[in-house]
């Protein structure tokens, strides 16, 4: 049992940026691949970034490559999203996720992650 707590949301302007953060509870986390997940208004969730349980590899969706860094402090059980060069696109609400089974390549399915949080609101005026 995994609890995840997403803070770091906003409004802001495009162009401009933000960082998202995740608080995971248990010892276990520095064992699970993390994502980000996001999921527009009448849209069906997306895949956004997922990273490996020690950091050594990442996975991003086209559409933020460039823009957006996942990075995770084990130490600290926590998770970010350095969001950069926001788009009025990228408004949605932000879900972070555990997947607890060792996979390679890191996966952009959200079947396969088991725990998520509650979401963090983004909006980006234009």
């Amino acid at each position: 049992q995994v609890q995840l707590v997403e803070s770091g949301g906003g409004l802001v302007q495009a162009g401009d940026s933000l960082r998202l953060s995740c608080a995971a509870s248990g010892r276990t986390f520095s064992t699970y691949a993390m994502g980000w997940f996001r999921q527009a208004s009448g849209k069906e969730r997306e895949f956004v970034v997922a990273i490996s349980w020690n950091g050594g590899s990442t996975y991003y969706a086209d559409s933020v490559k460039g823009r957006f860094t996942i990075s995770r402090d084990n130490a600290k059980n926590m998770v970010y999203l350095q969001m950069n060069g926001l788009k009025p696109e990228d408004t949605a609400v932000y879900y972070c996720a555990a997947d607890v089974i060792y996979r390679s390549p890191l996966s952009d399915l959200a079947r396969d992650y088991r725990y998520w949080g509650q979401g963090a609101q983004v909006t980006v005026n234009s």
